[in-house]
Formats: structure tokens, C-alpha cells, sequence
């Protein structure tokens, strides 16, 4: 069998095997200027206004009346996962919109003591689909270390994903997981954590 051949069959064979932890292409997010420019336009526009307080509308729906809240959105609420996941496929928003909602949400917990442990891009098939999970990955600043002392988890280790299917946006998720552990001190408050998304 010639080289060319072998590595189609390769190919097949990796697909087949592949899974959400074992992709058939695994990609570090890196976005263009072109990119960068239409987020930032973006960042100030009235569209992004709208969804943004749609979102802050919702939450506080959901604290207040959550039988009310709009059937495009689930709040989670565990002992150490808060979030909320947000379902795009009955929506009438445009894939470069959701993307810019997923990078501003990242955005803006950079802006508290938070670093990006990764944030990548992983297509697999699934079914008789292809599943792509876009994700950023935050994690508490090393600076909330101190030596001797209880770990600072300023609200968790922090995970924003987008599901696409066949390229189509499913939904987008935003959740913060604490620990409970003895090496780490309590977790900031997640309605602290809203606030400051918006």
C-alpha cells in the first residue's frame, strides 16, 4: 500500500475513533485582525447591548421568578457548578454574533484576577453529525497563591463553550466550578460574578 493511502486510512481510522477528549482536530483559538476588529465594532453596537441585557434580564428573572424565565435559557445551580447555558438553535442570531458573545464573556473575567489556562477548538464526529466545541478555559490568577497560606479561588475555575453542530450554533455555556476543599479559601459569590459580566 502506498504512503498516500495509508495516511487516507489514518485519517478514517482517527475519525472513527474520535471523541470531545480524543478530537479528530484539536486547534488553539487564535482570532484574525480582521476578526478583532469586527468584535470590537461589535462591543459597541446595539445588537450586543440587546443580548447582553437580555442576558442580565434573565438572570434576574431567574433569582426572582424562575418559572419565568425564557425558555432559550437554563440556569445552573449545583454546590460547586453555577452557570447558565444559553440555547441558540430557536434564536435568530448570526454564529459571529454568539462568537463574540463567547470572547466578551472571556473578556471580561480576564479582567478579574483570572488567567486563560487554554482556549481551543475541538471537531469530532458524532452519529450521523460533527460536533466542534469551541472553549475558553479560565483559572485564578496565580497571584491569589501565597505560601503557607489557603489558595484564593476568586469564583472558580471558569469554562465558557460553544457547541456547534454541522457548524450550526447549538447553545453556549458559562460555568464557574469551586472547590471545597480545606487547601482553598470560600469561592467569591456567583452573583458577584454577574455583576461583573455586565
Amino acid at each position: 500500500m502506498s504512503d498516500f493511502w495509508k495516511k487516507i486510512k489514518n485519517v478514517f481510522s482517527t475519525a472513527e475513533q474520535s471523541s470531545s477528549i480524543n478530537p479528530t482536530i484539536h486547534e488553539v483559538i487564535e482570532r484574525s485582525g480582521e476578526e478583532l476588529k469586527n468584535y470590537e465594532q461589535w462591543k459597541n453596537s446595539l445588537a450586543a447591548r440587546r443580548l447582553l441585557d437580555w442576558l442580565k434580564n434573565e438572570y434576574f428573572t431567574y433569582l426572582t421568578s424562575p418559572k419565568n424565565i425564557d425558555r432559550s435559557i437554563d440556569f445552573l445551580n449545583t454546590t460547586s457548578k453555577k452557570g447558565f447555558v444559553i440555547h441558540f438553535s430557536n434564536m435568530q442570531y448570526r454564529l459571529e454574533e454568539i462568537t463574540f458573545l463567547f470572547d466578551y464573556l472571556k473578556e471580561k473575567v480576564k479582567e478579574l484576577p483570572y488567567r486563560i489556562y487554554v482556549s481551543d477548538t475541538r471537531t469530532y464526529p458524532k452519529n450521523d453529525f460533527v460536533e466542534t466545541i469551541h472553549r475558553h478555559y479560565l483559572k485564578p490568577s496565580l497571584k491569589l497563591k501565597v505560601a503557607g497560606q489557603k489558595a484564593g479561588q476568586a469564583f472558580g475555575n471558569i469554562t465558557i463553550e460553544m457547541l456547534l453542530k454541522n457548524d450550526k450554533i447549538v447553545d453556549l455555556k458559562f460555568s464557574a466550578t469551586t472547590y471545597r476543599d480545606h487547601q482553598f479559601e470560600e469561592a467569591g459569590d456567583f452573583n458577584d460574578l454577574m455583576e461583573e459580566l455586565f
